[in-house]
């Protein structure tokens, strides 16, 4: 009866008390989590309950699992998981609450200066993640090295790894050159200030947002919802567009083709009507002028000006539009068109068959003439 008894009070109590230690835990931080609302720190330590609750689970069954004199024969491997198991959840809780700490930092700061300095937190929201995933990979490394330092086997075969580390090393170096450069490149990015997370940037032609930054590579989620991957070397070795850097507002360009009676002054004062009913115009700047000229049409570009490329794409479709409906509507004469009639001529200047005429009537002889 003992033998029975002695493992189920044993395990029994390990996870019983597991469950309540972590539920005390948990209604702990959600009562700080209500009082301090205006940090998001006690509401993101719960997430790292359940790696909390693995570690007082495996700590407490690794302590009395002796007691329990069951399998016997087994008790070496079972400790050994026991160990693996701890080792594993407490990186798993050391990761969770260095994430909550880190995004704790920067909701602080991103709530203190978004209104003045977007782009700053921008970069710091880069910075953290990036410090995010090397903390992550630092802490998953020293996890699994700490696992198989447990087997007597693998710290006997330390010494020998440490020998041939040397040789090693130059050929991973090799090998993974094309890696170690892209985490290289991740780390560049993160703290040069090249590029960042919500970051408008121009790559191979396509325009759109940059929406994930890793140590490896980057993705950018363009204007039609599509995503593109891209290494992150490609950013420290091309030259690409960034109409975040230094600052989001923009000046766009519509360039319209009219004929060379178009009246201008009449479409600069539309111009300003359309802008002034335009809610994503900044009013900051807006002009039209004539940049170019052929034998059928002038070019004519129209400035205007935004806070940020999404404003700036509307306000330009917007003009774009409406200039071209009121041309339409109130001078269609001012939209291009195929001349077919005839040019007209200096003064004096008869046209071609008017003279062609005139030169035949000159040769043909009078009936007088006829008749002699």
């Amino acid at each position: 009866m003992e033998n029975v008894l002695r493992p189920l009070i044993v395990i029994g109590s390990s996870v019983l008390l597991t469950l309540l230690i972590g539920w005390a835990t948990d209604l702990l931080l959600r009562k700080a989590d209500q009082r301090h609302s205006e940090t998001p720190l006690w509401g993101l330590l719960r997430r790292g309950r359940i790696p909390y609750q693995l570690v007082l689970c495996a700590a407490l069954l690794r302590g009395s699992y002796d007691e329990t004199h069951l399998l016997e024969e087994l008790s070496t491997g079972i400790g050994q998981g026991l160990t693996l198991v701890l080792i594993g959840s407490a990186a798993w809780l050391v990761i969770r609450i260095a994430a909550a700490v880190v995004e704790t930092s920067y909701a602080r700061y991103a709530n203190a200066r978004s209104q003045r300095d977007p782009a700053r937190v921008r970069r710091v929201r880069t910075q953290v993640t990036l410090i995010m995933r090397v903390v992550a990979a630092v802490v998953g490394v020293m996890a699994i090295a700490s696992m198989l330092l447990t087997f007597p086997a693998m710290r006997a075969a330390g010494a020998s790894l440490l020998a041939s580390a040397g040789i090693l090393g130059i050929v991973a170096g090799v090998a993974a050159q094309s890696t170690l450069g892209n985490m290289f490149a991740g780390l560049q990015i993160a703290f040069g200030d090249m590029v960042r997370i919500g970051d408008t940037v121009v790559v191979d032609g396509e325009w759109g947002t940059v929406e994930e930054i890793t140590l490896t590579f980057l993705t950018v989620r363009t204007w039609d919802e599509r995503r593109i991957t891209m290494p992150v070397s490609y950013f420290t070795s091309q030259p690409f567009e960034n109409w975040s850097r230094g600052g989001v507002q923009m000046t766009g360009t519509v360039y319209l083709h009219v004929d060379h009676s178009a009246p201008l002054e009449k479409m600069r004062e539309k111009l300003r009507d359309i802008l002034r009913e335009c809610p994503a115009w900044d009013g900051r700047d807006y002009g039209l002028a004539v940049t170019d000229s052929t034998p059928s049409t002038m070019e004519v570009r129209a400035l205007v000006t935004a806070k940020d490329a999404d404003d700036a794409w509307t306000v330009r479709v917007t003009v774009r539009e409406q200039l071209i409906q009121w041309l339409a509507d109130e001078h269609p004469y001012a939209l291009p068109r195929v001349n077919a009639a005839d040019a007209a001529l200096p003064p004096g200047r008869l046209p071609a068959d008017r003279l062609t005429a005139r030169r035949t009537h000159q040769h043909q002889p009078s009936p007088r003439t006829e008749r002699t």
